[in-house]
């Protein structure tokens, strides 16, 4: 496959409906998406649809989530330039994409062993370099790195993850989904201080369960 002006065509068409229809109002955002070819991080049977605000099967039996769920959550955190980011569930690579096409630090982990493969080989081929990427426990985060600016969790987690929080700096965000696994609350939590965050929810959402240790 390859990135034809069709494609660039339907990217800027799915962000004039992130901008119009969902409400994105962050400019980097909406400019990261439209950059990054979403198409390249599915099977190509699902080519012709890549653009529309749906998700679709990857590798492991995870999904890719809709543009608008990545939208939203991307524009939660907040980002500046060069923020340190780490994220927990590289799955197939796009919004580790995302993240560095707003020039973000990204610090990824993956816990499938196939998805991460896929997307360490995706995200060079397509020269979008996070700062390091492994294969690991998405619970245990990475303390060798921490601490971070901001954490992006992109599965649903039924009790929240606090050695994550520990790993955030003062003024830090976290964006998490929590909840049961038929439904979280898109969550965000800002560090006040070592003991006291500020949390905030921003409705209902179904990812994938966030689970412990490595397959």
């Amino acid at each position: 496959m390859q990135d034809s002006f069709l494609h660039k065509g339907k990217r800027k068409m799915l962000v004039e409906y992130l901008q119009q229809k969902i409400g994105i109002s962050d400019q980097r955002v909406l400019q990261a998406i439209n950059q990054v070819p979403r198409h390249l991080f599915l099977e190509s049977i699902f080519e012709d649809f890549a653009y529309e605000d749906r998700a679709f099967p990857i590798l492991a039996k995870q999904t890719i989530s809709h543009p608008s769920t990545v939208a939203e959550q991307t524009e939660l955190l907040e980002l500046k330039e060069q923020d340190k980011v780490l994220e927990i569930g590289t799955g197939c690579g796009y919004q580790t994409a995302v993240l560095v096409a707003m020039n973000a630090m990204v610090y990824t982990v993956e816990r499938q062993k196939d998805l991460h493969d896929f997307a360490y080989k995706k995200l060079r081929e397509l020269h979008y370099w996070p700062k390091f990427q492994s294969f690991g426990d998405g619970f245990a985060g990475l303390p060798t790195f921490a601490p971070f600016d901001k954490i992006l969790v992109t599965c649903g987690a039924e009790i929240l993850p606090t050695e994550l929080l520990h790993q955030l700096k003062i003024g830090g965000k976290m964006v998490i989904p929590l909840g049961k696994t038929d439904e979280q609350i898109l969550t965000r939590f800002t560090k006040r201080s070592e003991k006291e965050f500020e949390k905030e929810e921003f409705g209902a959402y179904k990812f994938v369960p966030m689970l412990n240790s490595r397959n």
